[in-house]
């Protein structure tokens, strides 16, 4: 376990000072200049507002208040505390997201040094938080009252107590340690099923340990070991949970410990068959903006869908077809309509069930980590093909291919940073939960958005910042 002073001395707090005032500054920038609003932040403040002045976890129906699962809790609770200090203030929230992710970023700098050889703890921390402050992938998301910053910061302090339970699980100082091993996974668990309470998403991070563990404990003798940090895990993540659990038994005689796969309002028809196609063939983020953030809002095109979605003329004819259905019906699909996208959905998948279960949600990955991040930015982010973009120059291609550059920047750093110190305890623990929650939102969630995968930057900046670690010289033992 990492102590502050073993990181920030005399010597190195000016790098931590000179970080976070920039990182601050950087904050700010988005926040005051590119606020942005969103669909998803009214309903968020919608449930804050109404637990702090109804007391009631509600939205407003037009004729009362009605009691809902459609959010875990956790992010309208902190714009509910936050109404309480400072009222309906916008400017408020956002303010308070930029210094939580300045703290991620501190926390960034503890799980880099937790990774790094003892002689190098000080070069990686500074260069970790050098890389989170000046990171602009999550710091723009402080400038949106959305739950990416609330679940990043969480996603992150659970990844460190994780690391630091697999270090003294099997490290040689683990009986030098204040908490044994147990007490760290129970912690891991603990602050998983915090951050669950913010993005139903979260438990996925403990997929990272129960792969390493299940490849280092395979043998039956250590079955037992595997089972009690099982458990341990489990029970953590599952006590913040019980309160809203108990709220959903109580109040919707359900059993949800989260939420359920789609966001509906009571009573709404959830097209399951429309979102299976789709599943068959979305692979980018334009698709996502053209195709099912307009569904339900304005008339679908054939036009709109790009030739990916169609494996012949007679396809394509019974879904213009199907969207005369959605033109008709106050944009939304009917339940026999969507029955016939269902049905397409199994069609496409017996022809080419590799396209649907392999190469589809390969290419929804590359999408997830590659896409320009400026969703949330004025520019469209356009940058490709670079040589056709670069002969109509213009602002818009120029942040489009500062921010692809970005992206293949950080990713090279963490590839030569896992590489370089690959047997150093902890590196598989990190690098199984980047591929873990980026498999899982490509092939279980039924959009492509790059913002799903932003809780995975600080494990990404963190192998990257191992860049600058110095090798031991004797070798380190495998993990």
């Amino acid at each position: 376990m990492i102590r502050f002073h073993d990181v920030w001395n005399r010597d190195t707090r000016k790098h931590l000072a000179i970080a976070l005032l920039l990182g601050l500054l950087l904050r700010l920038f988005f926040v005051l200049y590119l606020p942005v609003a969103d669909v998803d932040s009214a309903l968020y403040e919608e449930l804050g507002q109404n637990v702090v002045e109804n007391h009631a976890y509600a939205y407003d129906s037009g004729t009362g208040l009605i009691p809902t699962d459609v959010r875990v809790p956790g992010y309208p609770l902190f714009l509910g505390f936050l109404y309480i200090f400072f009222g309906d203030s916008q400017r408020a929230i956002l303010i308070a997201q930029a210094f939580i992710d300045l703290g991620t970023c501190l926390l960034l700098a503890v799980l880099a040094a937790s990774l790094a050889p003892e002689m190098s703890r000080k070069r990686v921390a500074i260069a970790a938080l050098w890389l989170g402050a000046t990171c602009p992938f999550v710091a723009n998301y402080a400038a949106d009252a959305l739950t990416e910053v609330l679940a990043t910061f969480f996603t992150t302090a659970a990844l460190i107590f994780l690391v630091w339970a697999y270090q003294s699980e099997f490290g040689p100082a683990a009986a030098a340690r204040k908490l044994g091993p147990g007490q760290l996974w129970f912690l891991g668990g603990v602050i998983v099923g915090l951050g669950s309470l913010i993005r139903p998403e979260v438990p996925i991070t403990l997929a990272a340990p129960a792969v390493v563990l299940a490849a280092q404990w395979y043998k039956p003798g250590n079955w037992p070991r595997l089972v009690r940090t099982g458990l341990l895990l489990g029970a953590g993540m599952l006590i913040p949970l019980l309160p809203w659990a108990a709220r959903n038994w109580i109040t919707l005689h359900k059993v949800q410990f989260l939420t359920a796969r789609y966001f509906q309002m009571p009573g709404a028809y959830i097209p399951v068959g429309f979102y299976a196609w789709t599943h068959t063939w979305l692979v980018s983020y334009n698709d996502v903006d053209n195709v099912l953030n307009r569904l339900e809002l304005e008339p679908l095109n054939i036009a709109d869908f790009p030739p990916s979605a169609f494996d012949s003329p007679e396809e394509r004819t019974r879904v213009e077809t199907l969207l005369e259905d959605q033109h008709k019906n106050s944009f939304v699909f009917s339940p026999e309509a969507d029955a016939q996208f269902s049905e397409l959905a199994r069609e496409r998948t017996a022809r080419h069930p590799l396209r649907t279960y392999l190469t589809v949600p390969f290419r929804r990955s590359l999408t997830l980590w590659f896409t320009p991040r400026t969703e949330l930015l004025p520019y469209a982010g356009n940058w490709w093909p670079p040589l056709r973009r670069w002969s109509d120059y213009d602002l818009d291609f120029a942040v489009g291919l500062f921010f692809a550059m970005l992206n293949l920047f950080y990713a090279g750093l963490a590839l030569a940073g896992a590489f370089i110190l690959r047997r150093q305890r902890g590196i598989a623990l990190l690098a199984a939960f980047v591929v873990a929650r980026t498999v899982f939102i490509a092939i279980g969630h039924f959009t492509v958005e790059p913002r799903f995968v932003l809780p995975c930057v600080p494990a990404v900046l963190a192998l990257g910042a191992l860049v600058w670690a110095r090798r031991p010289h004797q070798e380190a033992p495998v993990v």
